[in-house]
């Protein structure tokens, strides 16, 4: 048959309307930046717990990781909608390790493809360290939780760091009423701060276990584990001194802006945790 060769399906060039012709059929309006007449700002617009991987620069080597990212934008009162894919194409830039610098240098390029003055990036993933058993010295890996916070509101951008580090707690009261033993518990210790410079991801977790009762390894032996109980026994701490002795160090140290620690002590002796939370505005 005369305009077809080959394959079924293949039609002779001659046969395709003009390249204008296609680009015209193929016009898709695009709706979202047409104007809105409500007259109302949106102040957060985007997408929410999207899993997606990343790299990490954590003690000095590049660990992968998979992110959950919350990301979005303010959008103008004028404007009807925010392109929701450009969130996904940014994701898919991302090929540099994230720490501080990379992250606020992004957080820019995230808003500059979405024409947006103001957004913001939240990112949550599990990193791992590396740990020695205090007395075999057998190592082991320890997960904690991290996030990343970027934000850019009025014109400045805020970069915060976020860790969930477990720890041991035992409590004053039960060693002092107690003929012998005290009840003791596994604590979470949540430390968010903002970055005025650069820290790095352990130091953020030693804040933590320097001020527990007692810090916690993945694998211990027997030898460990008599030394983890007698220096919890030796520390004891109340939920209040955690939270207090956390936030002392974070006083200290002049890279560190805002913070607000949290510690949730998920108690053995009683259905429900105690609790205690101390913020720096």
């Amino acid at each position: 048959m005369q305009g077809r060769r080959g394959a079924i399906g293949a039609i002779d060039a001659s046969l395709r309307p003009p390249m204008s012709k296609l680009t015209d059929a193929l016009h898709i309006p695009d709706t979202q930046s047409e104007r809105d007449e409500r007259h109302l700002a949106i102040q957060r617009v985007g997408v929410k717990a999207l899993r997606y991987p990343l790299q990490l620069r954590v003690a000095g080597a590049v660990q992968p990781a998979t992110g959950t990212w919350t990301l979005d934008v303010a959008l103008p009162a004028e404007q009807k909608g925010t392109h929701m894919s450009r969130f996904v194409a940014w994701l898919e830039q991302n090929t540099e390790p994230l720490d501080a610098a990379v992250l606020r240098q992004r957080h820019a390029q995230m808003l500059e493809l979405l024409h947006a003055q103001e957004g913001r990036i939240d990112v949550a993933f599990t990193f791992f360290l590396r740990k020695r058993a205090p007395v075999s010295g057998l190592a082991s890996l320890l997960d904690v939780q991290g996030r990343w916070i970027a934000e850019t509101r009025a014109g400045a951008t805020t970069v915060w760091a976020e860790v969930g580090v477990p720890v041991k707690s035992l409590c004053p009261c039960s060693k002092e009423i107690s003929d012998y033993g005290a009840h003791n518990q596994r604590s979470l210790v949540t430390i968010r701060v903002e970055l005025l410079q650069a820290i790095e991801w352990h130091e953020l977790v030693r804040f933590a276990e320097e001020s527990a009762s007692s810090e916690i390894w993945p694998m211990l032996k027997r030898s460990d584990e008599k030394w983890v109980t007698e220096r919890a026994y030796e520390n004891p701490k109340f939920v209040e001194d955690l939270v207090r002795d956390v936030a002392l160090r974070l006083n200290q140290d002049a890279r560190i802006g805002r913070y607000a620690v949290e510690v949730e002590n998920f108690e053995s002796i009683h259905n429900h945790s105690a609790y205690a939370r101390i913020e720096r505005a």
